[in-house]
């Protein structure tokens, strides 16, 4: 079960948020207000290990920004990578209005940044290098079509 926490809202707090978000490449095109805005308006939510985060085939509900601790992705199953601090999930469900791709599980407790999709979409289609960096980084996280 998650646990949500509001981000405090003292200069301090909203800073490492931002600190933190300036360093997702999907937000690479957004300017510091941009990123202020969206420190205000993100969740922290706590995990505990082996938390299903999002699960493959659901549909997607917002992006996750991992600030502690580590989760594994699978696809039918199969282990594809570890995340750990800095690293983000669930953009391709969002961008691309599909149910999720994979399935992310705590291996470890979890501290996230949770932001809804209504806010990540028009966060980052409305900036165009960040537009540009989120469709390279689908691109490059979706498995290749198969030739025939």
């Amino acid at each position: 079960m998650a646990t949500y926490i509001r981000v405090k809202g003292d200069g301090v707090a909203r800073h490492n948020v931002v600190e933190q978000l300036s360093r997702v490449p999907l937000f690479s095109g957004c300017s510091r207000r941009d990123l202020q805005t969206i420190a205000r308006v993100v969740k922290d939510i706590d995990h505990g290990a082996g938390t299903v985060i999002a699960r493959e085939g659901e549909p997607g509900i917002g992006l996750f920004v991992i600030v502690d601790g580590y989760a594994d992705v699978t696809i039918g199953g199969v282990k594809k990578a570890t995340l750990g601090p800095g690293d983000f999930f669930g953009e391709i469900a969002l961008l691309r209005d599909v149910p999720r791709t994979a399935t992310v599980r705590a291996t470890t407790a979890l501290r996230l940044h949770a932001l809804d999709r209504d806010t990540f979409v028009s966060t980052v289609t409305g900036h165009a290098a960040s537009a540009e960096a989120a469709g390279s980084i689908v691109a490059a996280r979706l498995p290749s079509p198969v030739a025939n």
